[in-house]
């Protein structure tokens, strides 16, 4: 959201035309509002800031990713430490071992979705709310019914007074009771918003305030059975459905916080500060359930080592409370500034957000430090590792993008080279894939030189993630001719929101791309019939680059970019080419000859034959290596650990399933 509404990417691939997909939603600050233009500006223009934005984002986000190590092993432990109530012979160790076969179970299953399970969950959780309701009911009626005077706020200052350091440290664990809302987002792929927050005031809530007051009521006459309050509690002639529709409970949340940990890797992914994985999506009907192989497997790793050298419950929630309250904090910035750049409210409300929240928080953070050298440092080492992978990721994919811009193909190259690029046209489309959204890539000149034949039509197609949810599929094309009509060379930015879903093959995406390329002649040759009745003289500047800076989605939608996508050439086909500037298909005379519809369908016939010859793509894989006279942490960092992440990850073009026949790989390395 904060991207949406000011350049604070450290990637510098925003054009003016993302802010028009229908799905952008953006609202400019207001002028009036001088305090959020002032935020604005200060965000774009400081470099420091735009870095400390995104370790903030990135070190919330490796918080979330260690909550979906913690989550299924304390879900899980919790559940099955119940068995030692029941079953007197049942030990600690018992209950590791069954814990980590719950948990194999549990990522082994994962790739399977849940849709088909949907029809369990709903009622299972039921049962389960209702369980401790009923539960909490019975202990307040049996054992003390005045437990409800602690709502009464007064009692908070008595425990502080009466038992002062142990108080203070018992904090800690008062924040699990609300541990787990910040993956409701990750149940929006299966309901509404609404939905969602009715159930919760209406049905979790009350269920679990009622719980918790019960096992208070028991702890008042059974001071000694703190460790297992809740299965203590329970009557003896329900102990055993009970225990296991908790266990039940517990798979469903852990598969929960799972899935919302896949779901945040995505996005981070799509956002470019995660590298790529293999994103399966399980269900056809609901676009977040997905399954990330690699990740699954790495986090059962992780929450098997954690069950087996954690030594118990405690301190597995005292990393809890680390992680869940690194993440507020940083939530409770990043929607500060929210409230400040885009909602803009009054700077005493936010003031009033600030004080109250980050108070509360860290108040209760400082309850939890203590507890790091119990082994709590562990999930603080797992989420400075995931930090390090992401920041690493970002760094390296800037540099090589911001190298790839400056030695980019000049247009004076390309004109000296001619229609033939120096080389032989052959018949067939050649959809070479870069991340450059503006110029002629290098790459593209390493194919010149490297094979004895380039394709007589060139697209230069560049797979772009905007800071949307979802870009309309009428959208997701923008084209624009680079060099002369003569030349056949085509630029293409696919535009994907952060939730989108890629799942079309190779041939339905070359259809789709043919289609909307057509489409963009056709609007292309109207433009400049309508231009041609103008008085080109009185023309400024702007306008005579108007054709230049023409850009086309795939539903017929024109727009006209406010800087041109090569900003060495700023001139068009206007004036009669050179002859060794001829198109290989026709000879300039015999172009000038043609009037524009005999011009039109030329072009669209060159295109279908093109298309009938085949379509190649045109991989450029562009590494980078730091230069000898760099830092040796430089040297480390882009020559070794950004070296294997690269190496390792997945290439963009994999999610579109096109065969080895198709492909043609070129390798070039820069220099940094």
């Amino acid at each position: 959201m904060i991207m949406r509404h000011a350049k604070v990417s450290l990637l510098p691939n925003q054009l003016p035309s993302d802010a028009r997909i229908s799905n952008f939603k953006l609202k400019v600050p207001s002028p009036e509002l001088e305090r959020s233009l002032k935020i604005k500006e200060r965000l774009e223009t400081s470099l420091m800031l735009k870095k400390l934005l995104l370790m903030l984002v990135l070190a919330g986000t490796s918080m979330v990713i260690a909550d979906g190590v913690v989550t299924p092993v304390m879900s899980v432990m919790s559940a099955v430490g119940g068995l030692k109530v029941g079953v007197a012979p049942i030990d600690r160790e018992n209950v590791m071992m069954i814990s980590v076969a719950f948990l194999i179970v549990l990522f082994s299953v994962q790739k399977f979705g849940t849709s088909k399970l949907g029809l369990v969950v709903g009622p299972a959780l039921f049962i389960w709310f209702c369980s401790l309701a009923g539960v909490g009911i019975y202990n307040l009626i049996k054992y003390d019914s005045c437990v409800w005077r602690a709502f009464n706020p007064i009692h908070i200052y008595y425990f502080f007074k009466r038992n002062s350091t142990k108080a203070w440290h018992a904090l800690g664990g008062c924040l699990l009771c609300a541990t787990g809302s910040e993956a409701m987002f990750a149940d929006l792929c299966y309901f509404s918003v609404g939905s969602i927050q009715l159930t919760f005031v209406f049905l979790v809530l009350p269920c679990l305030l009622l719980g918790y007051l019960g096992q208070a009521a028991y702890l008042i006459e059974n001071h000694t059975d703190y460790e297992q309050v809740f299965f203590s509690s329970i009557p003896s002639g329900v102990f055993w459905p009970v225990l296991l529709i908790a266990n039940v409970a517990a798979l469903i949340a852990s598969r929960a916080m799972t899935t919302a940990t896949f779901s945040c890797i995505k996005q981070s992914t799509a956002l470019g500060c995660f590298p790529r994985l293999k994103i399966i999506h399980t269900s056809q009907k609901f676009m977040g359930q997905i399954y990330i192989p690699v990740m699954n497997w790495f986090l059962m790793v992780v929450c098997l080592v954690f069950v087996c050298t954690i030594s118990s419950i405690t301190e597995i929630g005292n990393a809890y409370g680390i992680a869940e309250l690194v993440v507020m904090m940083m939530t409770t910035v990043l929607v500060t500034i929210v409230m400040l750049l885009i909602w803009q409210i009054n700077i005493i409300v936010v003031l009033s957000f600030v004080a109250v929240f980050i108070g509360i928080e860290l108040t209760f953070f400082s309850s939890v430090l203590w507890s790091v050298g119990d082994g709590s440092w562990i999930i603080l080492v797992f989420a400075a590792v995931i930090f390090l992978i992401m920041y690493i990721w970002n760094y390296g994919s800037n540099l090589k993008y911001q190298t790839e811009v400056k030695q980019k193909l000049s247009m004076d190259l390309l004109r000296e080279l001619g229609s033939n690029l120096g080389t032989v046209r052959a018949p067939g489309i050649g959809l070479m894939y870069n991340e450059l959204v503006k110029g002629v890539p290098a790459i593209f000149g390493h194919f010149l030189t490297t094979l004895p034949a380039v394709h007589s039509m060139i697209i230069i197609v560049c797979i772009k993630y905007v800071p949307v949810p979802m870009v309309p599929q009428g959208e997701r094309f923008l084209f624009r001719r680079v060099c002369p009509k003569s030349y056949h060379i085509f630029r293409c930015i696919a535009r994907y929101g952060y939730k989108d879903v890629r799942k079309e093959n190779h041939q339905a995406f070359e259809q789709l791309l043919i289609e909307s390329l057509e489409k963009f002649i056709r609007r292309e040759a109207q433009e400049r019939s309508l231009e041609s009745h103008e008085d080109d003289e009185d023309s400024d500047k702007e306008e005579a680059a108007t054709s230049s800076r023409l850009v086309m989605a795939a539903n017929g939608s024109m727009y006209s970019l406010d800087v041109p996508l090569l900003s060495e050439y700023d001139g068009h086909s206007t004036k009669p080419m050179q002859a060794s500037e001829a198109s290989t298909s026709a000879a300039p005379s015999t172009e000038l000859t043609l009037d524009p519809e005999q011009s039109l369908e030329r072009e669209l016939s060159f295109i279908r034959q093109a298309k009938q010859c085949g379509v190649v793509y045109l991989l450029g894989h562009g590494d980078i290596r730091a230069r000898k006279d760099s830092w040796f942490i430089k040297k480390l960092v882009i020559n070794y650990f950004y070296a294997f992440l690269r190496k390792n990850c997945r290439r963009g073009i994999a999610n579109l399933s096109v065969p080895h026949s198709h492909l043609m790989q070129v390798s070039m390395t820069y220099m940094v």
